[in-house]
């Protein structure tokens, strides 16, 4: 090796990214004996700390916790059995529990990475490197895939030679683009729509999530402590959160999610103001040779129906058993099958997020059509029992369970 040359390791599995599904793959990797580096282009404290929202499926929970990786969010997250729309100046409570028997949690994202982390790296010494600059995969359709990238610390380039990748660094990170550029279709879709994402240092005016349903644009409460409650307001995309004083946002809550006997919601000081523009794409297919894609750097699902997370756990569950089988056992079935089974309900939920975003925004569409037909909708969920439990089963995650 030159001087110039990068400093070569090897190691079965290079996971792209420190976020729920890269950290889920490597703690089922670390679990079963597979070694593998984690690559993260970010410092720990930021991967600790990024502003997510956080809805889990009840699956999704009971899945972490079999693997021994769910006491924290066991003991410390919110139950929910329940939600309600706020529409035609009404409240109108969904109480699926009661019809379905199951229930969300809700356990904001950054809590579940620390949780992650301190799994991996801190109880079972994994090998995560945090910082890291210039990540390139190369030769990932032969039998020698490699991963290079710079040291954040020393600034000495590296290469880690390997048997398989994960690429788990999201929307904008370098896995997805290598797979995309000619190996995969991406379809996209763009609801034409922003929210303004906020946290506010208050108590929520309810026990349950809201949904408000309002001509002048769509409005959302979830609780996320007794302190503490996330919101959203519908925007135009791309609009500025400096647009949006403190005065203008309560002032919007309280219209938008006002109804007869209702509490107005607490105002306190807003600590995060950030829009959200609305759009989706699918990655299909989700692997290519050696590379593998989880969570959003396969798909994003706009967060209108509270699925991205779960996907990137179902896609991080399923990768790293495959992964496992393969290296532990030379069992290729789980790895043959990935995209498909992965792209099934990343299909269902993208379908489920375009019927809801109808629901949620349609009266503030300008369009009297839309507004009927998104009333109709609702109106159907609190008079019909079949329509209630179809909304219930794909609301809480669908029939079919990892």
């Amino acid at each position: 090796m030159t001087p110039d040359s990068p400093d070569i390791q090897h190691v079965p599995v290079v996971v792209v990214g420190a976020g729920p599904a890269g950290l889920t793959v490597a703690n089922l990797l670390a679990a079963a004996g597979v070694r593998c580096v984690v690559l993260e282009t970010e410092t720990r404290q930021f991967v600790e700390r990024r502003p997510r929202a956080g809805v889990l499926e009840e699956w999704a929970v009971r899945e972490l916790d079999k693997r021994g990786l769910g006491e924290r969010l066991l003991g410390g997250a919110q139950r929910h059995t329940a939600c309600e729309f706020r529409f035609d100046g009404g409240r109108h409570r969904f109480a699926y529990g009661e019809l379905t028997g199951r229930h969300h949690w809700v356990y904001p994202q950054p809590m579940l990475v620390s949780d992650l982390l301190r799994a991996y790296a801190d109880e079972r010494g994994g090998d995560v490197r945090f910082a890291v600059r210039d990540v390139a995969v190369h030769d990932v359709d032969s039998d020698r895939p490699s991963v290079s990238y710079t040291c954040g610390d020393t600034g000495e380039r590296r290469l880690l030679r390997c048997d398989f990748v994960a690429g788990c660094d999201g929307a904008r990170g370098v896995t997805r683009a290598a797979l995309a550029g000619g190996r995969a279709r991406v379809a996209r879709h763009d609801y034409g729509i922003g929210w303004l994402a906020l946290l506010a240092e208050a108590p929520p005016s309810t026990d349950c999530v809201l949904f408000g349903v309002h001509p002048e644009g769509f409005a959302g409460q979830m609780p996320r402590s007794p302190r503490m409650t996330r919101y959203y307001l519908q925007c135009p995309p791309g609009d500025d959160p400096g647009n949006w004083s403190d005065a203008r946002v309560w002032d919007a809550l309280r219209l938008r999610l006002a109804a007869e006997g209702a509490p107005e919601p607490v105002e306190g000081p807003l600590i995060e103001k950030r829009v959200l523009d609305m759009h989706d794409y699918v990655v299909e297919p989700m692997a290519s040779g050696r590379l593998f894609l989880a969570g959003d750097a396969a798909h994003l699902v706009a967060p209108i129906a509270a699925k991205g997370m779960n996907l990137a756990l179902h896609d991080a569950f399923l990768l790293g058993d495959a992964l496992v089988a393969r290296l532990m056992r030379g069992d290729d079935s789980g790895l043959a099958g990935y995209s498909e089974a992965c792209l099934r309900r990343v299909w269902d939920y993208q379908e489920f997020s375009q019927w809801l975003s109808e629901v949620y925004h349609g009266a503030a569409a300008g369009d009297a059509f839309r507004a009927g037909t998104s009333l109709a909708r609702l109106r159907r969920l609190f008079r019909s029992p079949v329509a209630a439990a179809a909304f219930a089963e794909q609301y809480l995650g669908g029939a079919e369970h990892y």
